[in-house]
């Protein structure tokens, strides 16, 4: 595992987990975040305070300034680089997508560039299912054609794809490219379904139901998630593609009744049409990362599910 490790986007709900997981680990850890208003910069920085607190050095800045990384690069010279920061979500990448290509693929160059230039040994990016768009093939295989992404954020991510293959091939820079699916668990993002779906039902409120309930996920439970960052980290050693995630799709209409119980109230539904933009269904094939990566859900998801509104209700 290396002894130092820089997080982009660390922050945020998935890189506070893996930057939590590293320094509990012993690793020296350095944080970049820029605490955008994407949801509330408080929960950000609440976050950044308890990874303060347990030795982690938190920065403040943003991926596209490529002094600022470069600099910070010399710095800190990490021995491995975890960048997860990026502006996310299908639907606002189709509002603003020149702020998605500027902050998804000018930030990735400039992390892959000061990687270059000081000898980093390992660069895992977190990409994203999205990448497969509307396959009718399931589940997703990493061999699959993924050449007609449908929101610019898959594009975003699929272009770093090739941006990092184009860093090995010319500099040997070991990129792996983890796709992540649905990450969800304790201090999962305001805006996502499984949260915000939590906290409306509990307040009686409507929730947003988009389209007949037959769309699917394949929700992955965000230790399984650090699980195989951590196998990446471990064994980064080329340019590789992996899938992450919990490899039992789940559909809308059955991700609210589990909802339901745990919450122990009924929903009532505003029922929407289906989101343009959106995918039908994901569903990893886990066959790659078992036998490289030796990566193995663990969480269901109804146990994800109870530890996501226990930590919510404890105030996590």
């Amino acid at each position: 595992m290396p002894e130092s490790v820089l997080i982009t986007g660390g922050a945020g709900f998935i890189g506070s987990h893996t930057a939590e997981r590293l320094a509990s680990g012993g690793a020296r850890v350095v944080v970049l975040d820029n605490f955008c208003d994407f949801y509330d910069p408080a929960i950000k920085r609440a976050r950044a305070a308890r990874l303060a607190s347990i030795g982690v050095d938190v920065r403040e800045g943003d991926i596209r300034d490529e002094g600022l990384v470069g600099a910070l690069h010399e710095e800190f010279r990490p021995d491995a680089v975890v960048h997860i920061a990026a502006m996310a979500g299908v639907r606002p990448s189709i509002e603003n997508p020149k702020l998605y290509a500027e902050v998804n693929l000018d930030g990735t160059v400039n992390l892959l560039d000061a990687a270059v230039a000081t000898g980093v040994k390992k660069f895992v990016f977190a990409s994203s299912s999205s990448v497969y768009g509307n396959n009718e093939k399931v589940p997703f295989s990493e061999d699959d054609p993924v050449d007609e992404p449908i929101s610019p954020y898959a594009a975003t991510k699929r272009a770093c794809e090739l941006l990092a293959h184009s860093y090995w091939h010319l500099h040997r820079l070991p990129v792996f490219c983890m796709r992540f699916f649905t990450v969800y668990g304790p201090g999962q993002r305001p805006d996502l379904a499984i949260s915000k779906f939590m906290r409306m039902i509990a307040a009686g409120e409507e929730i947003p139901f988009f389209g007949d309930g037959s769309s699917s996920r394949d929700y992955t439970y965000i230790d399984d998630i650090v699980d195989g960052v951590m196998a990446a980290l471990d064994r980064c050693d080329r340019f590789r593609i992996y899938n992450l995630g919990g490899s039992s799709p789940v559909t809308l209409a059955e991700l609210v009744t589990q909802i339901e119980k745990v919450v122990g109230r009924e929903a009532r539904l505003d029922r929407r049409p289906a989101q343009a933009g959106d995918v039908e269904r994901t569903y990893a094939d886990l066959t790659r990362v078992r036998a490289e990566l030796g990566y193995e859900p663990r969480v269901t998801l109804a146990d994800g599910l109870r530890r996501q509104l226990e930590a919510s209700v404890s105030g996590v």
